[in-house]
């Protein structure tokens, strides 16, 4: 049985929530490994802030790309169907052709770096015409009257029905754009993405 997807518990842990909601969304429960799931905590949350405060400005591009290529290894060494590609600059584009939308075609989901106000991550899990499914781990309520204003804008949307996939519906035009609005990847040089498969589920190319 699959999951239901997490929120995070903090303003800090989008990232490797992130990246449990994506095993969560390709895998059975029975089949998720325990260590997989602590060594996503383990090596996540791994920055300081201007305080010189630990964990308090999330997770780095660093420990993204090295839980990419432990899983990979981990997969290799446990014969465990998981294989993940770290993607940055303008790789981390979402058009058709591009390798996230294929990606999300062939039954993968993505680890995505944008941005809510401040840096987030979020997860891709499908397209829909020009729009993108995605899980947002930040929970907002669509009746909270402080609700900011900016996820009224257009090219958002909330989902309420379908809580192991998604709860936005986002454009692709507005995840493409190179400024650092809700929901938006920013300019090349901030831009990160992990492509993640079941290699058991993936369809063909």
């Amino acid at each position: 049985m699959k999951n239901l997807l997490n929120y995070q518990s903090s303003e800090y842990d989008c990232g490797p929530v992130t990246f449990t909601n994506a095993l969560r969304y390709l895998f059975e429960r029975e089949d998720i490994y325990p260590d997989i799931v602590k060594c996503i905590m383990l090596y996540c949350l791994d920055s300081y802030n201007e305080k010189g405060e630990p964990c308090k400005h999330g997770t780095s591009k660093t420990a993204m790309l090295f839980l990419a290529n432990w899983l990979n290894h981990f997969g290799e060494i446990k014969n465990f169907p998981i294989s993940c590609e770290f993607l940055s600059g303008k790789d981390v584009t979402i058009e058709k052709g591009s390798r996230i939308y294929n990606a999300l075609n062939q039954g993968g989901a993505v680890v995505l770096h944008l941005f809510l106000d401040v840096a987030h991550y979020v997860l891709l899990t499908g397209i829909e015409g020009d729009n993108v499914y995605i899980f947002d781990p930040y929970y907002e309520e669509t009746d909270d009257p402080n609700l900011d204003k900016e996820y009224f804008e257009p090219g958002i949307s909330f989902i309420t029905d379908q809580p192991k996939r998604a709860n936005r519906l986002i454009s692709m035009e507005k995840l493409n754009r190179l400024t650092k609005g809700y929901y938006e990847m920013g300019p090349y040089e901030t831009r990160e993405a992990v492509i993640v498969f079941n290699t058991l589920t993936k369809k063909g190319e």
